[in-house]
């Protein structure tokens, strides 16, 4: 009963940040499991509470409030301090100058067919530049808006490194009732520098490495790196194979 009655309020408790245009869907979804092991833990802690011997607690009982506490301290223990990078690889069968043209700058890409895309994660259309060299300044366009990249390195065609200036919106969050834009989406996912490595197999044959690195300030990090590492790689997937694609 214990168990029910604490989901049950979970449910209610997320309709209501539905329903008052507090949060989204696709959020909600990804911290459930944080949520779940939280109602748990709570759940077991106030029946065993409940219970004559409290004043006596079983060792279970002991670990699972410590752990409790646990909880409270993510926000100490997971600040950010380094930049996490994000790796993404692809071999690509076409001269390596081939496949530098079409990192540098790439044409539209077709609509996506990965899930993760249909959820209102922002995702790459097209990529566009404005002079040439270091100091030129790239525009990786996605469905939020401008990734506006200066770039840093230009050694062509084995190299092209970038500072990310600015960047969009990660999602555009979906919630039945209302258009809303919870305050997490602004600044705390922020990526910071990226590069595209190219390295010649053969003649007619080049390895393309992705890189980003970004920051994660949503707690515990431990966590949520997780979720932003596999929309990472998407996204690179998503360029990675399109360069491929056009190179070949």
């Amino acid at each position: 009963m214990a168990y029910r009655l604490s989901f049950a309020a979970l449910g209610l408790a997320c309709l209501a940040l539905l329903v008052f245009a507090i949060e989204g869907i696709i959020c909600l979804l990804m911290a459930s499991p944080l949520l779940a092991l939280a109602v748990w833990l709570g759940s077991y802690i106030g029946y065993k509470s409940s219970g004559s011997n409290f004043m006596n607690p079983k060792n279970t009982t002991i670990i699972l409030v410590l752990l409790s506490f646990g909880f409270t301290s993510f926000d100490y223990f997971n600040k950010p301090k380094d930049l996490i990078p994000v790796r993404t690889k692809i071999i690509v069968n076409a001269p390596i100058e081939a496949v530098w043209n079409n990192v540098v700058t790439f044409d539209k890409i077709s609509e996506p067919t990965d899930w993760i895309f249909k959820t209102g994660i922002a995702y790459p259309t097209d990529a566009t530049i404005v002079g040439k060299g270091v100091g030129a300044v790239r525009y990786c366009n996605f469905t939020t808006g401008s990734f506006i990249e200066p770039i840093t390195t230009w050694d062509e065609p084995n190299l092209l490194q970038f500072d990310v200036k600015e960047q969009p919106t990660p999602m555009n969050e979906l919630n039945p009732f209302w258009d809303v834009h919870p305050p997490h989406l602004d600044g705390y996912f922020k990526s910071y520098k990226g590069q595209f490595k190219l390295t010649k197999i053969s003649e007619s044959k080049t390895e393309l490495e992705g890189t980003t690195w970004y920051k994660v300030d949503i707690y515990p990090e431990i966590y949520w790196k997780g979720w932003s590492d596999f929309i990472v790689h998407r996204i690179h997937e998503r360029v990675l194979n399109h360069i491929k694609h056009e190179s070949e």
